[in-house]
């Protein structure tokens, strides 16, 4: 790649950057499970590690170390979705100035709560990054404060490529390819400015959500393009535009950008978790969901391959959606509709087909005596093992669809299925406990037998020891004696539940 007086002013500025006062030079780690997976020698390059939870320091302090004294005495103002602004709180706290920080409302709570430990002062306005930079415009104005800019400053560019000297330093020569998580562009025009320069052979990949793909549009167009809307599941890289700096680096050095789902983003949270045991925000792990998809993509075998860990400052609440979402990004899990018969014995019929499948959810409601609607989830493969399954129950007569890629059914039907049911006839509750393990649900249904109609069926699977259950039975007042019997000959751990008010309130 011929170098460009940009990008050899960038080299120096590497070179002479002033990270290190305050950043630590994070490994190069082996991800070892991942890597057998793969069959490639897969590198996590650490900037989880940093004091902030992230790569951001690097550039902001390198910016603010070479302001002048005038600039610094006017204290320093930035806006941010979060990692940014810690960086640059870190910065002026050691450096003793004034720091104020524009933050978008939607900014997760330990973002917040860490700038506000560092003694910045906060100001949360609007949704977006967009927003707040559009405020933080307005107070520079009122102020004079010193602007520090999350990404497209040369400074802060050149703090982030340090990240790139370091992942060529340590890999001795030996690598393919390095993914790089994608925002405004800061990061990968830093990496890849200085990767480039001196190795053109290795590849640098970027990775963004479909969802906040400005870069990927950007050079599609061969011009900076200004999305209309930006999803902030990922919002260290929730931008609506790249910079043009930023831009016309990724020009020169980026060779492509990947595009993930959110779904392909929680399963890189949770690969990163089996190799590391630290838990990723999801722009931190969008390098790995891109490296992953790429490898599928080209079949790549034998490669060594770096995935930048950017950032682990994530919302303790937000582990809940990643959890459930990140077998579906791994396709480790299939949502399927089916449609039985309504009759006894028709669930366990169906989980002697399925065998020695994991099934990770089971959600039925009697609404009519002829059909039973079942909304089921089952551990599979590969997604194409997911589709294989639905073929197969449509081919043993179960009107099956595949809801795996609905995003509807997974936001929201999967969690409401159910309600009254004015079919349903001397209903009793009650709610199970029994060993989690494989064939532990179809052994459930085989000692609930047949002999009293199912007429609710709610499990999830949890990654818990126990496997939980509610199951309403139509049982008639003659008939409870020996219902109550056969409770109790089931031998698992039950709890009565027909009185209960949230019962009463949405399913009686």
């Amino acid at each position: 790649m011929p170098a460009t007086a940009a990008i050899t002013q960038l080299l120096h500025d590497v070179l002479t950057s002033r990270v290190y006062d305050v950043a630590r030079e994070t490994p190069l780690e082996p991800a070892q499970r991942l890597s057998r997976r793969l069959g490639n020698t897969i590198l996590f390059k650490r900037e989880d590690l940093q004091p902030v939870f992230s790569f951001k320091l690097r550039g902001a302090y390198n910016k603010i170390a070479h302001l002048t004294a005038a600039e610094k005495s006017r204290g320093i103002i930035a806006a941010s979705a979060g990692n940014h602004a810690q960086g640059v709180a870190y910065a002026a706290r050691e450096m003793g100035l004034r720091a104020v920080i524009v933050m978008p409302q939607t900014t997760p709570q330990i973002k917040v709560d860490a700038v506000n430990a560092m003694g910045a002062e906060v100001v949360l306005i609007g949704d977006s990054y967009a927003d707040a930079q559009a405020h933080c415009d307005l107070l520079i104005a009122e102020t004079g404060m010193t602007f520090v800019h999350p990404f497209d400053d040369p400074l802060v560019i050149a703090g982030q490529g340090t990240v790139g000297a370091e992942i060529l330093r340590h890999s001795q020569d030996a690598l393919n390819a390095v993914f790089v998580p994608i925002g405004g562009g800061g990061l990968i025009s830093g990496i890849a400015g200085y990767i480039k320069s001196l190795r053109p052979d290795i590849k640098v990949i970027g990775v963004e959500p479909f969802e906040a793909d400005a870069m990927y549009r950007s050079l599609e167009a061969g011009t900076r393009v200004r999305l209309d809307h930006v999803g902030i599941f990922a919002d260290g890289v929730a931008v609506r535009e790249v910079g043009h700096r930023t831009f016309a680096i990724a020009q020169q050095t980026v060779d492509e950008v990947v595009r993930v789902t959110n779904d392909e983003a929680c399963a890189a949270i949770k690969d990163i978790f089996d190799d590391t045991r630290s838990v990723m925000e999801p722009a931190g792990a969008l390098a790995t969901a891109g490296l992953r998809k790429w490898v599928e993509r080209e079949d790549a075998k034998g490669q060594t391959l770096v995935a930048v860990l950017s950032g682990a400052n994530m919302n303790f609440d937000r582990l809940r959606f990643v959890a459930e979402r990140a077998e579906l990004g791994e396709a480790r899990e299939a949502l399927l509709a089916i449609i039985l018969p309504e009759r006894p014995g028709a669930f366990r019929e169906l989980c002697t087909l399925l065998g020695r499948r994991v099934v990770t959810e089971f959600n039925y409601r009697l609404s009519g005596r002829d059909t039973a609607h079942i909304f089921m989830g089952v551990s599979t493969e590969s997604k194409q093992d997911g589709e294989a399954l639905a073929r197969q129950l449509n081919a043993a007569g179960y009107q099956t669809a595949d809801l795996t890629d609905n995003e509807m059914a997974k936001l929201h039907v999967r969690h409401m299925v159910g309600g009254h049911a004015p079919e349903v006839r001397n209903e009793r509750l009650c709610r199970f406990e029994f060993p989690e393990r494989p064939g532990a649900l179809t052994q459930f249904l085989e000692k609930l037998g047949g002999r009293w109609n199912v007429s609710l069926f709610h499990y999830r699977n949890h990654g818990a020891d126990f496997g939980r259950v509610l199951a309403g039975f139509e049982v008639s007042d003659q008939d409870l004696p020996a219902f109550r019997a056969f409770l109790v000959d089931l031998g698992y751990p039950f709890t009565p539940e027909s009185d209960n008010p949230a019962y009463r309130f949405f399913l009686g």
